[in-house]
């Protein structure tokens, strides 16, 4: 969710907060009393673990640390990134 809260089988969820359902689950999302943004995504489910990073999903730990590393080096289209060419002025550094 990115701004707002929203209510969930009667509990409340702020923002900045991730959800996640499974196929079974019937649930029912009410916005909170300032409203919400939302964003869903569906797909089928992952086996095993994974790990978040700002921006970066793995299932290894290492694969978030060389994500780091590409990121930061900004050598869009040659190595695990490429951003389109006509945005690439707007550069977001990696969070401390």
């Amino acid at each position: 969710m990115t701004e707002g809260s929203v209510n969930v089988a009667g509990q409340e969820f702020e923002a900045g907060r991730m959800m996640v359902f499974r196929p079974s689950d019937r649930i029912t999302v009410a916005a909170g009393p300032r409203g919400a943004s939302l964003m869903l995504l569906g797909g089928a489910t992952l086996n095993g673990p994974r790990y978040i990073w700002w921006n970066f999903v793995s299932s290894n730990k290492e694969r978030l640390d060389y994500a780091k590393e590409e990121w930061r080096r900004q050598d869009w289209g040659h190595g695990l990134f490429g951003l389109p060419p006509d945005d690439r002025e707007e550069f977001i550094p990696l969070p401390n």
